[in-house]
Parts: structure tokens; C-alpha cells; sequence
């Protein structure tokens, strides 16, 4: 990606920059000019003045959540891989970036690979992990090539590696290409993957915290939580608590996908939704704004008076979203919800792992109806047959993506239950896009 990538915030917005705010440099991987910018200056303080104990409790005490997806609570995590006794531990970052269509993971290494490396490190000192690994998709080779380099010059300057944290306390990182399905954004099933083992989710708990890579306590956080670690580390947990929502702090990168533009914008998370698709532009003249899809291709669909709902973790579940990938996707009245619905089940279905059977087949099935309802050959049990199965996935699940692989179908008869009526009851796409044809009329032609 290019700098031109990077939607700058709208004028007098005021909306900080933490993740981004060495992206312009024009070599990121040049070490020192890093530095005379504050790169390794929270390390050093962790490792010199706070310690392991201070360390975890000044990232609880600011809020963070975790940037994947979930938004779990940062110091929480670290608190419980800390307390396991164990010879060893493990830190890793996750930069595989699971949506293929989402830029926001890769960007952020390709662009300030020091940041991440550095709130890799503070995790690792904290947790008291004497390996990371920095896992990141290996198409990603602008990504790839970027954080490789930085781990070697830091290395190479003594930030990480033998003695990195004192006498006898060393940091050993190592950069991991992964290659695989989208389930890998899933933390047991990457873990997995490191192994060289096949991708599939484990029962939890054992959390990774406890029983993690190679069965050791392990810390995975997305490259984007790690990354906001330096700046909470040198200015406070307070000053980032104040940044954002209460209920989740800071920064966090979004990936829109408007009319006009698409690119990546750093917004405080509770920024309402209006103000991230004005960044791309919601609908060109003439048409109208119809749904926004929030959170990739498991996320909610959600319809253009949610506009005011705001971009936090808690508030998107509340209306039927997620933030999932960091993905913000405008679509005008020319889409059909009834079949955007249908083909991103699909690809949840396409992506399942098959480890379970709720979500091997009942994805499936889900598909199969709505092709049916698309094509318009629908049958009247159609709509409690979605409710029903969804319900049966969910309740099932031993992951996320089983989880969410139902929200799109399940936001869609939430929100655009009139369209589905539309091509069920009267065989029409009032959008145009599915055109079915209804039975009398097909028996009429005849």
C-alpha cells in the first residue's frame, strides 16, 4: 500500500494519531530515525524504571482492549499468562490479518514495523516470555520484508536478543509467514499453524494463557494492541483512557470502503459511523445510502439510520455488528441485502474448518437456502428454517468464526426483513439484482 492509502481525519476533527503517527517517515525501517522519533524509549523505561508487575498494571489500568476482534482486556490477559508457572512463555503477534480484502494489520508493519516490535517486546518483559513471534500473512511481502528488517536491526542494536531485558534475560523474535484459510485469525488456530499442526480451534478454556504454543502460557494480541502499548507506556494510562470511549479507550485502525475513496483512517474508537463513511463517501448522486457492512465478511449488516451508532465494541455487538476485521463497507440502494447475506455466508461456509458439524453442515444448508430464495424458487418454511439453523450454529460453537459465520443472515432479517418478504412472497429483487421468477409466472410462459 501506498501512502495515498492513508485517509487523513476530517479537518478540526481532532482525532489523535498513536498507531500511525510515524507512518510518514519515508523508510520505516530505518532504525535511527526511529528513534530520534521515541522508538524503544517505552521499552527502556519498562525494563529500567517500572518493571514486569507496574508494567501490566498501567496497560490495565488504560483501558485497552484487544485490536482483533474481540476486544478483550489487554492487561487481563497479561495479568493471567504472568501467574501460570512455567519455564517458559511465549508472546505473539498476530499480523496475519484473516480478511483478505482488509489492509489495516499489514499496513500498520509496513509502515511503523518499530512499534509493533517494541509492544511486542514490553509484552514479552512483562509476561516474563523469553520468545516471540511475529506472525503475519505471507502474501503480505511489503509487510513481510518490513518487520524481517526491523527485527534484524534491532537485533543488531541490542533492543532484542541475548541480554535484551539485563544479564541472562534474553528476547529471542522471530518473523513467521503464515499461509492459510481464514480461520487463522482465530488465536488456538494460528498457534496451531506455528506448530506446523492443521488449523483447526481447541475447546477453551484451556485459554492460551494457560496452555498455549507448544503447551506454554502464551500472550496473542493483534499488531495494532501491541502498537499502542509505547505510546500508553510513555504518556500514561490516564492520557489514553481519556482517548476514545470509556468503555473502549484509544485508537483503532479502519479500513472503509466508500463511494469516493477507500484507504485506512486511525479514528477513536466511539467514533459514530457517519463519521467514518464520510471519510470514503456514502452514495453517489442520485442514489441513496442502504446498509453499511461492519466487521468483514462475518460482520452486520446494518442499515443507514445506524449511522449514529458508534464504532466500539460493545455498541456494534448491541446492533448486530462486530468489529471483526476493522472493515467498513458502504453499499447503496443498487444492492440486494437478500443476496450480499447469501454470498457472505458462503464464504464463512467456504472457510469453515469442518471440525464441527453444526458449522460444516449447517452453513451449508444456510447457503442452500438462501440460493433458493434468490433464484426464487423459495419454500414457505424457508425463514424459520434461517432462524433455526442459525440459532443451532451459534449454540454450538467452539470458535468465532462459528460464532459470527450466522451475522450477516441473522443482521440482514434483522434490519432488511421487507426485502426478504419481497423475493419470498412476490419472487421480486426490488433492487434488481436477483430477478427471480416466480412459479405462476413461469408456468404462464409456458
Amino acid at each position: 500500500m501506498t501512502a495515498a492509502d492513508i485517509l487523513a481525519p476530517p479537518k478540526g476533527a481532532g482525532w489523535p494519531s498513536i498507531l500511525l503517527a510515524r507512518a510518514g517517515e519515508k523508510d520505516p525501517v530505518d532504525l535511527d530515525a526511529a528513534t530520534k522519533a521515541g522508538a524503544f524509549l517505552a521499552l527502556r523505561k519498562v525494563v529500567t524504571e517500572l518493571g514486569p508487575t507496574a508494567t501490566i498494571a498501567e496497560v490495565a489500568a488504560s483501558g485497552l482492549r484487544g485490536r482483533g476482534g474481540a476486544g478483550f482486556p489487554t492487561g487481563e490477559k497479561w495479568r493471567a499468562a504472568a501467574s501460570v508457572e512455567a519455564p517458559r512463555r511465549y508472546v505473539v503477534a498476530n499480523g496475519y490479518g484473516a480478511d483478505p480484502a482488509v489492509q489495516t494489520d499489514r499496513l500498520l508493519l509496513a509502515r511503523d514495523p518499530y512499534a509493533v516490535l517494541e509492544g511486542t517486546a514490553i509484552a514479552a518483559f512483562a509476561v516474563g516470555a523469553t520468545e516471540a513471534i511475529i506472525a503475519v500473512r505471507g502474501e503480505a511481502s511489503e509487510a513481510v520484508a518490513a518487520i524481517s528488517r526491523a527485527v534484524d536491526e534491532a537485533a543488531d542494536a541490542g533492543f532484542i536478543g541475548p541480554d535484551a531485558f539485563g544479564p541472562g534475560r534474553d528476547l529471542a523474535v522471530s518473523v513467521r509467514p503464515v499461509q492459510g484459510a481464514y480461520m487463522l485469525g482465530e488465536e488456538t488456530v494460528l498457534l496451531k499453524a506455528l506448530e506446523g499442526r492443521r488449523g483447526q480451534p481447541e475447546q477453551r478454556p484451556p485459554h492460551p494463557t494457560e496452555t498455549g504454543l507448544f503447551g506454554a502460557p502464551t500472550v496473542v494480541q493483534n499488531v495494532q494492541t501491541l502498537a499502542a502499548i509505547p505510546w500508553i507506556v510513555l504518556n500514561g494510562a490516564a492520557a489514553f483512557a481519556q482517548i476514545g470511549s470509556r468503555a473502549s479507550p484509544g485508537t483503532i485502525l479502519v479500513q472503509v470502503r466508500g463511494h469516493e475513496r477507500s484507504g485506512v483512517a486511525e479514528v477513536p474508537l466511539g467514533t459514530p459511523l457517519r463519521e467514518i463513511v464520510a471519510l470514503g463517501g456514502s452514495a453517489p448522486r442520485g442514489r441513496k445510502l442502504k446498509a453499511l457492512l461492519v466487521g468483514g465478511p462475518s460482520g452486520g449488516l446494518l442499515p443507514a439510520d445506524a449511522l449514529d451508532t458508534p464504532y466500539e465494541f460493545d455498541a456494534l455487538r448491541a446492533a448486530g455488528a462486530h468489529v471483526g476485521s476493522g472493515s467498513v463497507v458502504v453499499a447503496d440502494d443498487r444492492a440486494c441485502t437478500v443476496d450480499l447475506a447469501r454470498l457472505l455466508t458462503k464464504f464463512c461456509s467456504d472457510e469453515a474448518c469442518g471440525k464441527t458439524i453444526p458449522c460444516r453442515i449447517g452453513t451449508r444448508r444456510l447457503v442452500e437456502i438462501g440460493d433458493r430464495i434468490v433464484e426464487g424458487r423459495p419454500r414457505p418454511t424457508d425463514v424459520q428454517l434461517l432462524v433455526d439453523l442459525s440459532h443451532d450454529v451459534v449454540e454450538s460453537a467452539l470458535c468465532d468464526h462459528e460464532r459470527l459465520a450466522t451475522l450477516p443472515l441473522a443482521s440482514g432479517m434483522r434490519y432488511f426483513r421487507a426485502e426478504l418478504d419481497d423475493h419470498i412472497l412476490r419472487s421480486s429483487c426490488p433492487a434488481g439484482v436477483c430477478q427471480p421468477i416466480s412459479l405462476a409466472a413461469a408456468a404462464a410462459s409456458r
